[in-house]
């Protein structure tokens, strides 16, 4: 038995049973003698739907999760770069190809499809995430804050080659129709991006009351959890206590057996005798 093998068993197995799985591999372990690793084991948290369905995918079928991680890298080598173009083309791709993945996935409740979009968009966003998702062993919806480069891709401006209008020494004054198209784009874009960062604000803040709601059922599923782990332990030692009774029980009816047959032999010796002194007389 290993970390890696029983990590990629309870990952990779029956969401519902995940819990008593981890647990009996703990005590395999412990039962080998490895305490180590069944503290591991132990630590283990379990996944939420939402992690469980990317951690399925990436063992089903991992080509486009790849995609999306490699997608990552670009964006983040784009962004370095400052290419504006390329950062707008690469965050598009980026959109189209969550939408796919969540589009190709079972049917889901509303709250579920919005985690699993917010961990496609963190596995996009850090190497970390993208690492755990493609070994299949996310626990929790992934919380990355994207702004500050992911945003870029909207509000950086196109290359042109040239220096921006303010640097440059007698620019000539921009066309009042043509001013007032850029200022339009402009506040358009603006509302956009505010529209934007509203919507992830308010996933985040729901991410955030539901992982909230979820360590506080956690907790109390360990907290009965372990009083169900006492209340067996103190079952086993009464039963223990019981059989260690009832074998008391046997030896003294088996010692009562003799003492009585005993007692019954001497007393009709004792009658013999009695009965051959009153003959005498």
């Amino acid at each position: 038995m290993d970390f890696d093998t029983v990590a990629g068993e309870l990952y990779g197995g029956d969401l519902a049973e995940f819990v008593s799985a981890r647990n009996a591999a703990a005590k395999a372990a412990k039962a080998e003698g490895d305490a180590e690793l069944a503290k591991r084991i132990r630590e283990l948290r379990k996944p939420t739907t939402a992690a469980a369905i990317v951690n399925r995918l990436a063992r089903e079928d991992p080509d486009e999760l790849r995609e999306l991680a490699e997608l990552g890298d670009e964006l983040r080598d784009a962004h370095t770069r400052l290419a504006g173009d390329e950062l707008r083309a690469l965050t598009r791709r980026r959109g189209e190809l969550v939408r796919r993945i969540s589009h190709g996935l079972p049917a889901m409740s509303d709250t579920v499809s919005r985690e699993v979009e917010a961990t496609l968009e963190a596995v996009a966003a850090d190497p970390d995430t993208a690492a755990l998702a493609l070994a299949g062993r996310l626990t929790s919806v992934a919380h990355q804050d994207t702004d500050q480069w992911f945003t870029l891709a909207a509000a950086a401006p196109p290359s042109t080659g040239k220096r921006p209008a303010k640097l440059v020494d007698k620019a000539e004054p921009a066309k009042p129709k043509q001013a007032e198209k850029d200022r339009r784009r402009e506040e358009a874009e603006r509302a956009e991006r505010e529209r934007a960062r509203a919507e992830r604000e308010r996933l985040r803040r729901e991410a955030a009351e539901l992982a909230k709601e979820r360590a506080v059922a956690e907790r109390d599923l360990v907290r009965t959890e372990r009083a169900a782990e006492q209340a067996n332990a103190r079952v086993e030692d009464l039963r223990a206590r019981l059989a260690e009774a009832e074998e008391r029980a046997e030896r003294a009816t088996a010692e009562f057996g003799k003492a009585k047959k005993a007692f019954d032999s001497a007393d009709a010796a004792a009658t013999r005798a009695q009965e051959a002194a009153d003959a005498a007389r």
